[in-house]
């Protein structure tokens, strides 16, 4: 396997290995220190709210070689230094940061961290990058292009974002100027001057049917629609402009929370999963329950298809790895009316 040695020097360690071959992890693994899935961190004690870009987190424009994706939320944390400057964390210094800087409720970030990391992280390593090129996921994706991070195709980024373009129009990642003035004219036109729940439901419902009219690849199923709807409320429950605050209290599950938002946004405009065949002929998929079928729903999805379908049969470490972290993503949900799954074993 000597020919494999340069690919190994060259893998970024924060990189998914879900397109490598069985020799390939194997090399990784060989080549690198095993961290594996580490434990989930706590609640924050201490909820109120606070400066968040306080004297001890300045922003720092990214340097040249600092990464930030398509997570605005993300980028600001890094920028801030409550995640590394560099863009490369552990999923618990991601849960941490949210906490810390936005007051977003345990359970959620550790559903929404896991949820990404298992896909888009280094089960080795531990480690991820909140950016950078990927591509789509699905039983057999093709190998990453360029650096892989927290831009999986059709997961968390999805078609119809508010600030990103279209993975079909060639890039997903970087944050479009014409797309935040659609963002700011919204505010003003139907907000009044703020970004509110008006406003944020006008604007999703704008860039959906702004995809279904020009992207002839266009997809809207699961769990795109809750994270299309989530990224819209994301700067209502969240962000706060003066002086940057974060919220007063946790923010996450409970009532109220991110899904009464949700609710909200969708109410206003509802539209059913779907896809494209062609720009303009969006085809529903009656198969896909969407916002109805909850949380459950899209756990289920997310182990029983996206994972396996990266990670068909793990061996050693990487399913030891693997399935560890899908019981952090379950426990997040750990909801009696919701099964936990077991797609690698309880035990080997």
């Amino acid at each position: 396997m000597a020919f494999l040695y340069p690919f190994v020097e060259a893998f970024p360690v924060y990189q998914s290995l879900a397109a490598l071959s069985d020799a390939q992890v194997a090399l990784f693994i060989q080549n690198h220190k095993y961290v594996g899935a580490q434990p989930p961190p706590g609640p924050l004690q201490n909820t109120s709210t606070k400066l968040v870009n306080d004297e001890n987190h300045p922003y720092v424009m990214p340097g040249p070689k600092d990464i930030r994706g398509p997570c605005p939320g993300l980028n600001t944390l890094a920028s801030h230094g409550y995640l590394p400057r560099d863009g490369i964390a552990t999923p618990q210094q991601i849960v941490n940061a949210v906490q810390e800087g936005f007051n977003m409720e345990n359970r959620l970030a550790i559903f929404v961290t896991w949820g990404a990391f298992l896909v888009d992280g280094n089960p080795i390593t531990n480690l991820m990058s909140i950016g950078g090129r990927t591509g789509k996921t699905g039983p057999n994706p093709p190998p990453p292009a360029i650096v892989g991070g927290l831009n999986t195709h059709g997961l968390f980024e999805g078609d119809a974002s508010t600030t990103r373009s279209d993975f079909y129009f060639g890039d997903n990642f970087s944050f479009n100027d014409t797309l935040f003035q659609d963002f700011i004219n919204a505010s003003i036109t139907y907000g009044g001057g703020f970004y509110n729940q008006e406003a944020a439901a006008e604007l999703r419902w704008n860039r959906i049917q702004d995809s279904i009219a020009r992207n002839p690849t266009f997809t809207f199923l699961s769990p795109r629609p809750a994270s299309a709807f989530g990224e819209s409320s994301f700067p209502i429950d969240f962000l706060f402009p003066d002086g940057f605050h974060r919220r007063e209290g946790a923010f996450g599950f409970g009532r109220p929370g991110i899904g009464d938002d949700v609710r909200v946004l969708f109410n206003a405009h509802p539209i059913s999963p779907g896809h494209n065949e062609g720009a303009g002929n969006y085809v529903l998929n009656p198969e896909d329950p969407g916002l109805a079928a909850g949380s459950c729903f899209i756990y289920t999805q997310h182990v029983n298809v996206t994972i396996r379908g990266l990670y068909p049969n793990p061996k050693g470490h990487l399913r030891k790895s693997l399935r560890a972290g899908i019981a952090t993503f379950y426990n997040a949900v750990a909801w009696p009316t919701c099964a936990q799954l077991f797609p690698y074993g309880v035990d080997d």
